[in-house]
C-alpha cells in the first residue's frame, strides 16, 4: 500500500505546497519596498548628483560623499529619506509588474515538454517585463526624482509635496495627467537596458570567473559575478538614467519644456557640462544595486518562510 503525503508535505497530488502566484507577487513587491528603506539615502544622492550643474551651472557637489554630507548638514538625517514614500511605491508598482509579466510570459512559452525557454527569449522575456513595470511605475518615479530634488532648491523655488499622494495628486492637478507619465520612454530603456546588460554581463562574468581556476561554483563565484555585473549595468545605463532624471525634474520656461527629450538632455549634458557628466553620481548608484537586491532575496526568502510556516505546513 503506498504511503499517503503529509498535508504539510504536500498536496493530493504528491507535489509541493507552494504559495499562490498572487501572493509571490505581493511578497517580491513588499521585498523590494524593504531594501528601499535601507539604500534609499543612496538613491537620493543619485539624483541629487545628477542634477547637479543641470544648465552649465556650477556643480554643488565635488563627489558622491561631499553630497551626503551637505545633504546631512543642510537638512538633517531626515532629509536624507526625503521621498520614502515614493521610493516605497514604486517599488510596489513597478517590482510587482515586472514579476507578474515575467512570470505569465515565462509560463506561456514554457515547451508542452516543461522545457523553459532559451536563454535569448528569456532576456526577451526579461526586458518586455522591465518595460512594462518601467511603465507602470513612472508615476511614482516623477514624485520620487520632484521630491528628492526639492531640499537643492532655494525655499521660494520648492514644491514642497508633503507625501507622494500628495505629489501625484498636485502633480496631475497643477500640470496635467500626462505629466505623470513624463520621462516614460527613457525610463523603460533603462529598464530594457538594466535587464539585458545584468543577464549578459553576469553569465558573462560567471563563466570567466570559473575559467580562471580561482573560483568554484559557490555563493562567493556569484557574489563576484554580481558586482562586476553591476559595474557593467551602471556604466551602461547612467546616460539613459540621468536624461530620466533630468526631464522628470524639469520645469516649463516661458512655456516651454527645458528639455525636447532624452536626447536633446544628452546632447545639452555633453555640451555644457563635459562627456562625463553623463555619469554623475555612479558611486551611489552602483552602491545602491548590490545592497538593494542582496536585501530583496533576504526578505524575500524570510516572507516565503514564514507563509509555509503559517499557512502551508501540517
Amino acid at each position: 500500500m503506498a504511503a499517503t503525503a503529509s498535508p504539510g508535505a504536500g498536496g493530493m497530488d504528491g507535489k509541493p505546497r507552494t504559495s499562490p502566484k498572487s501572493v509571490k507577487f505581493l511578497f517580491g513587491g513588499l521585498a523590494g519596498m524593504g531594501a528601499t528603506v535601507f539604500v534609499q539615502p543612496l538613491d537620493l544622492v543619485k539624483n541629487r548628483m545628477q542634477l547637479s550643474g543641470e544648465g552649465a551651472k556650477t556643480r554643488e557637489y565635488k563627489t558622491s560623499f561631499h553630497a551626503l554630507t551637505s545633504i546631512l548638514r543642510a537638512e538633517g538625517l531626515r532629509g536624507i529619506y526625503t521621498g520614502l514614500s515614493a521610493g516605497l511605491l514604486r517599488q510596489a508598482t513597478y517590482t510587482t509588474t515586472r514579476l507578474g509579466i515575467y512570470t505569465v510570459l515565462f509560463e506561456r512559452l514554457t515547451g508542452a515538454d516543461g522545457t523553459p525557454p532559451g536563454f535569448l527569449l528569456k532576456a526577451l522575456i526579461g526586458m518586455t517585463a522591465g518595460a512594462t513595470g518601467a511603465f507602470v511605475g513612472t508615476p511614482a518615479e516623477v514624485a520620487l526624482i520632484r521630491m528628492t530634488a526639492d531640499g537643492r532648491l532655494p525655499p521660494d523655488q520648492r514644491r514642497g509635496y508633503k507625501n507622494v499622494f500628495n505629489a501625484l495628486i498636485r502633480i496631475a492637478r497643477e500640470e496635467g495627467v500626462p505629466t505623470l507619465w513624463r520621462g516614460c520612454i527613457p525610463t523603460m530603456a533603462r529598464a530594457v537596458v538594466v535587464n539585458a546588460a545584468q543577464l549578459a554581463s553576469y553569465s558573462q562574468s560567471k563563466q570567466f570567473l570559473l575559467d580562471s581556476g580561482y573560483f568554484s561554483d559557490n555563493i562567493l563565484c556569484h557574489f563576484c559575478a554580481s558586482m562586476i555585473s553591476g559595474l557593467v549595468t551602471t556604466a551602461a545605463s547612467m546616460p539613459v538614467d540621468i536624461a530620466k532624471t533630468r526631464i522628470q525634474n524639469m520645469r516649463m520656461i516661458d512655456g516651454k519644456p527645458e528639455y525636447k527629450n532624452g536626447l536633446d538632455v544628452l546632447v545639452k549634458v555633453v555640451r555644457y557640462e563635459g562627456f562625463f557628466s553623463l555619469w554623475k553620481g555612479f558611486t551611489p548608484y552602483y552602491a545602491r544595486l548590490g545592497p538593494h537586491t542582496v536585501l530583496t532575496f533576504i526578505f524575500l526568502e524570510q516572507m516565503n518562510k514564514a507563509y509555509k510556516r503559517l499557512f502551508l505546513s501540517g
